[in-house]
Parts: structure tokens; sequence; C-alpha cells
């Protein structure tokens, strides 16, 4: 189950390295869409279009949907959320880290302080 797991957040990140199926995400966001008209927002060939969307609908990311000629694409939340449920896993662990941190810097501020007072006299 772990390595499933895994194995589904690597292909999702990796996914998302590319800026282009960022940008993508970031239109199906706003609104669904055509495969043809990202293309034509995104200034490429249709074929080209359909691989990045090809990758992003194999990551889990988008959900297509062909009604007649056209293919739709939608946003799958329940995947982006797995991604952010990471990143925000990884975001606690760092704030605690940097929060520890912090307060190991402030108490040798204020062991410097102290000592520098000791000195002085």
């Amino acid at each position: 189950m772990v390595q499933y797991v895994r194995a589904r957040l690597d292909t999702s990140l990796a996914a998302l390295a590319d800026s282009t199926r960022r940008g993508v995400l970031e239109q199906l966001g706003r609104e669904d869409a055509s495969i043809t008209a990202l293309a034509d927002r995104f200034h490429m060939t249709l074929t080209g279009m359909k691989k990045h969307v090809g990758v992003l609908e194999q990551a889990g990311l988008v959900v297509t949907e062909k009604v007649g000629r056209v293919r739709t694409c939608r946003i799958s939340a329940r995947r982006l959320e797995e991604v952010a449920t990471w990143i925000e896993d990884y975001h606690q662990l760092w704030d605690a880290r940097f929060g520890e941190l912090d307060q190991v810097i402030e108490e040798l501020q204020q062991k410097e302080k102290s000592d520098g007072r000791h000195q002085a006299k």
C-alpha cells in the first residue's frame, strides 16, 4: 500500500514538474476546457497538448471526457489533495524544526548578552 501511494505521488510530482502542465492545471482550475482550446491557449499543436493532458491524466490530476468529437478536460481534485497533503506534512515538519532552531538561537543570544554583562562588571 505504501509503495503504491509513493508511486502515485512520484507520478503526480513528475507531471507537475513541467511548467506547461502546471499552466494547464491553472487554466482548468478556472474552467473546464477542450484539448483544442488548451492547445490554442498555450500556442501548441493538438498532438503536443494531447501528450501533456495524457501525462496529467495518467497521474490522476486531470480527467477527460469525450462527447462527440470534443474531449473535455477537468481537474481531478482528489489527487491534487494527496499532493497538497504530502507537501503540508513536510511543511509542518520543517516549521517545527525551524521553530526549535529559533529557540536555540534565542537561547544563545540571551547567553551572549548575559555573558557580556558579567564581563563588563
